[in-house]
């Protein structure tokens, strides 16, 4: 026989048939092989082109997809696709997909692997729970077309990650779960009745063929509870071990089959013992726990989920001239449009008002339980509520840049994140498993050794079940999540995994001021003009003055004057002000060392309009603390905080600010590179620092802080790059979020500690064959819910 003739009658890559004499063949792991097509061959010699030849070698015994049809990836560099999916930060594109085809383990290896050999890939990581690939990279050294491109050329398919689909999914597998558990619930029930007849017999006596016969129907219960509702921990350490891994699992299935297959023995050979009753219980009080967790991930998840619930599925809108509407669906709406919104109806976009007077409540946003009087010229958030008034809008952002889409991104984010807490809680349940799994192989050779095996096979059970690390696994993230969830529902959203680990240890926090610690909402309270008209000075600071997001801006922005003079060569300078020109004529607006000529002197205390020929007009600008401010500061400085102030106003309302509240250090006219110079040389110095700002003059110092806080309304949200945000302008969540920091570690150490002590102290009883195996899964399973318990009083 030939060689080609004794190949395999199966395509090695996609398992599909080969026809005979086929010359598709290539040698893959040393051995000649053979391919159905072109496409599974292209796809072979990408996947060992690429040195990832040990695919083949890993990837479970699951035939694999075949390629996907040819399709053109160019689509995705389309502008509007790339402003509907993906994401910019810092110059880095990012996106979530969702993979088809997604098997085992060795799956995620190959695309992460081949994905990261790519030129500007930042990050690739595949979640095989969810299959979902998290993309991040350089689109100037690649596109994302020719990355899907190269991740067909592999064999997976992947489209763009949609909460609802994946809210549908999580919902899915807890009804799965649940089923499980309810097998399990019932043939615990059945199995440990019997047991009990078996267990008094023991001591009083029962005739074989009864034993006999209560085996059988033992082990006719226990097989659907130990095949159907233990394969989730199966496949867990099978996959684990694929990817040359330990985790909780392991030592879970060897107990389980061990206990199993064991007792099955017994019953057919008609001798020796059967914990049938141990298997189920085992089984019953694991899912039991994983249940609860899988629940209190939901709930933190479904945070993120009720944001976008709250935007409508259709909007009303409006014609240029007014004169006709047309029904279409919200997603469609873009800036600059103009929406038509009846009392009752959901906002469906960020806008401003051009028409109508109402009352809107954005109490499922932002938790202000009263409505907000709405006219001519403010904002609103879509998925606010339109109390009783008919508004006109024009749509400012749409839906996937406006606040909602922003939140739920942020939010997404965190919790899809890995703290260093939980990677170090991970870390340490892998070598934990290692040491059980070896002290359980001395403890059975120790007992073998004294003559007695099948003693010493029911001890070393009761070792790998009573210490298995559950609980430890369970005890940082179970935590984090229900503090993350607890704290997005007082307006405190957490939008970095570290936040809760690094507020904790936090040392000092710094405060801007202007929109920080006072309202932002500045007013014009006095005006000397120097040069010319002062109706034309005003229209001059108000047309350089309307574009800027700074609070002060605000002041001029909020005067709404007519036909302003258009300004080009507009130019900001952070902590400074603005120049421009108009008609041709160089003005600038800010500080008095930023808008004067060198040789004209003046105080810092006003904002100043000049030209070349030196100042027009000097206008004096009022702002109010904010009412909360002193109450919330003084709760941070009884939780053993420093308190500082930077900020960039030169004038004598800094010090009449500070001297209201309670702060150790404050610190004035200072641009946005000296506020980071003064955070840098506090963590120089030893100091965890945590800043609080409007996001923009601060983005430096914000980016160099160990965690940033930014203000809800200082700036547009889809630019925001902080580690947390405020839902609403009150600072009250700052000191409700560091509360809950303290208590989160509290509830972390609290749950290692037990999970360590419990461990620790069952080993020797468990080692010295003190605590049957049914004993031991009930002590396991009571341990880890005691964990999930300790950590839902966080919510």
């Amino acid at each position: 026989m030939s060689a080609s003739e004794a190949l395999p009658a199966l395509c090695f890559h996609c398992g599909l048939p080969v026809t005979t004499g086929s010359r598709f063949q290539r040698v893959v792991l040393q051995r000649p092989r053979n391919f159905c097509c072109p496409g599974c061959l292209a796809v072979a010699d990408s996947i060992m082109e690429s040195g990832l030849e040990d695919y083949y070698a890993d990837r479970e015994n699951i035939p694999a997809s075949r390629p996907p049809e040819a399709v053109s990836h160019t689509d995705w560099n389309h502008p509007s696709v790339r402003q509907e999916f993906l994401q910019q930060e810092n110059g880095i594109d990012s996106l979530e997909l969702s993979l088809q085809d997604l098997h085992c383990a060795a799956c995620v290896w190959l695309i992460e692997k081949k994905l990261q050999q790519e030129a500007g890939v930042k990050k690739a990581v595949v979640n095989l729970s969810t299959h979902r690939l998290s993309l991040a990279w350089d689109s100037q050294a690649t596109s994302l077309g020719q990355l899907l491109q190269s991740l067909a050329a592999i064999g997976y398919r992947a489209h763009p990650y949609r909460p609802d689909a994946h809210t549908q999914q999580l919902q899915k597998e807890n009804r799965q779960l649940l089923t499980r558990l309810a097998v399990a619930g019932f043939g615990m029930m059945q199995v440990m009745m019997y047991a009990g007849s078996l267990y008094t017999g023991h001591y009083s006596g029962i005739e074989a063929e009864y034993r006999r016969y209560l085996d059988w129907i033992n082990l006719l219960l226990t097989t659907p509870v130990f095949f159907y509702a233990g394969w989730p921990f199966y496949r867990s350490a099978w996959r684990a071990l694929r990817a040359r891994r330990l985790n909780m699992d392991v030592p879970v299935t060897l107990a389980l089959a061990g206990a199993y297959f064991a007792s099955v023995y017994a019953t057919l050979a008609g001798h020796g013992d059967s914990y049938y009753d141990s298997v189920t219980m085992f089984i019953f009080f694991l899912l039991t726990s994983h249940y609860l967790e899988a629940r209190a991930r939901q709930r933190s998840g479904d945070t993120a989920a009720r944001l976008m619930a709250q935007l409508p599925r259709l909007a009303t809108r409006m014609s240029a001239d007014g004169r006709t509407q047309e029904v279409i669906a919200a997603s469609e709406l873009k800036p600059g449009e103009r929406v038509l919104v009846k009392p009752g109806e959901i906002l469906p976009a960020d806008g401003r008002v051009l028409e109508g007077r109402s009352a809107v409540s954005e109490a499922l946003l932002t938790g202000e339980p009263l409505p907000l009087e709405k006219n001519v010229g403010d904002t609103v958030l879509g998925g606010s509520l339109n109390s009783d008034g008919v508004l006109l809008l024009e749509v400012t952002h749409d839906s996937r840049e406006g606040i909602l889409g922003t939140l739920h991104r942020l939010l997404d984010r965190a919790l899809s994140e890995k703290p260093q807490l939980a990677s170090r809680a991970d870390q340490l349940a892998q070598v934990f498993v290692a040491v059980v799994l070896v002290l359980a192989l001395l403890v059975f050779l120790a007992w073998g050794w004294q003559g007695d095996w099948s003693r010493a096979f029911w001890i070393t059970l009761s070792v790998l079940v009573a210490t298995c690390p559950c609980a430890l696994s369970l005890a940082t993230p179970m935590a984090l999540g229900c503090a993350t969830n607890a704290l997005a529902g007082k307006g405190f959203l957490i939008t970095r995994g570290h936040v809760l680990e690094t507020l904790s240890a936090a040392t000092h926090i710094v405060f801007d001021k202007t929109g920080t610690l006072t309202e932002g909402r500045v007013r014009l309270s006095a005006q000397q003009t120097l040069r010319g008209d002062e109706q034309q000075a005003l229209r001059l600071a108000a047309a350089l003055e309307q574009h800027s997001e700074h609070p002060l801006a605000r002041a001029f922005q909020h005067l709404q004057l007519a036909d302003l003079p258009v300004v080009s060569a507009r130019r900001h300078e952070a902590g400074a002000g603005i120049s421009g020109r108009i008609d041709g004529r160089e003005y600038r607006i800010g500080h008095a060392a930023f808008a004067l000529p060198a040789s004209e002197a003046a105080d810092n205390d006003r904002i100043w309009l000049a030209d070349a020929e030196g100042a027009i007009a000097a206008f004096t600008l009022e702002d109010s603390l904010r009412p909360e401010a002193t109450e919330v500061l003084a709760a941070l400085k009884q939780q053993g905080l420093k308190l500082w102030l930077l900020s960039g106003d030169r004038s004598a309302q800094l010090q009449t600010v500070a001297a209201q509240l309670p702060l150790d250090h404050v610190q004035g006219g200072l641009s946005p590179e000296e506020k980071r110079s003064c955070v840098q040389q506090l963590q120089e110095q030893g100091a965890v620092v945590v800043m609080v700002g409007d996001g923009v003059n601060d983005a430096p110092v914000l980016a160099q802080a160990h965690v940033s806080v930014a203000m809800a309304s200082a700036t547009d949200l889809a630019q925001v790059t902080a580690d947390s945000v405020l839902l609403q302008d009150d600072l009250r969540p700052i000191a409700a979020a560091q509360k809950m920091a303290g208590r989160t570690q509290s509830i972390i150490r609290q749950n290692l500690g037990w999970a360590l002590a419990y461990n620790l102290a069952v080993l020797p009883p468990a080692a010295l064959g003190w605590l049957p195996p049914w004993a031991a899964a009930l002590g396991m399973s009571l341990s880890s819910l005691l964990v999930v318990g300790n950590a839902l009083r966080l919510r």
